[in-house]
C-alpha cells in the first residue's frame, strides 16, 4: 500500500498498489488487465479494506464465504470477483487522486449521495457494475478538469 499511499506512479500502477500487487510499479494496462483476468488473489482486497473497511469489501463487493473460503485456500478470485475489486480500485484511486492524496476526504466523497449521480453515493454506484464505475471517473475527470460537478 505504500505506493498508493505516495499516489506516484502511472494510474496502472497506483491501482495495483492499492491491490497488494508486490510489482505495482512495473505494471502497466495490459500486465493489470491480465492479472485481473487471471484471478486476483484474496489479499487484493486488502488494500481496499484498509481504505473503505471490511464490511464494505466483504460482504458489499466480494461475498463473505466467497472471500473466507478462496483466502483459506489460497486460490485465486474469480474473474468476476476480480474485475469487481479492479473496478472499485480504480474509482477509489481516481477520488484519492482528485482530492490530493487526502483519503479522508476521498471517502466523505466517496460515500456521500451525488446530485449528478442521481443522489447515488459514487461509492454504490462503482459497486454495481462496470458503467457505474465509469461514471464516477468520468464526474472526478470533468471535476479535475474545472466543470463544475
Amino acid at each position: 500500500m505504500a505506493e498508493f499511499d505516495r499516489g506516484s506512479g502511472s494510474q496502472p500502477a497506483r491501482v495495483a498498489a492499492l491491490l497488494g500487487f508486490d510489482d505495482a510499479g512495473d505494471i502497466d494496462d495490459v500486465a493489470l488487465a491480465d492479472r485481473v483476468a487471471s484471478g486476483l488473489l484474496p489479499k487484493a482486497a486488502s488494500g481496499l479494506i484498509e481504505v473503505l473497511g471490511k464490511a464494505i469489501v466483504v460482504g458489499g463487493i466480494i461475498p463473505e464465504a466467497t472471500y473466507r473460503r478462496n483466502q483459506k485456500s489460497r486460490k485465486a478470485l474469480s474473474r468476476e470477483m476480480s474485475e469487481r475489486l479492479y473496478e472499485v480500485g480504480r474509482v477509489v484511486e481516481a477520488a484519492k487522486r482528485s482530492y490530493g492524496g487526502d483519503i479522508d476526504a476521498a471517502r466523505r466523497f466517496l460515500s456521500r449521495p451525488h446530485p449528478l449521480l442521481d443522489g447515488r453515493p459514487p461509492l454504490a454506484l462503482a459497486q454495481a457494475s462496470s458503467a457505474g464505475a465509469d461514471a464516477v471517473v468520468n464526474l472526478l475527470r470533468r471535476a479535475d478538469a474545472g466543470f463544475a460537478v
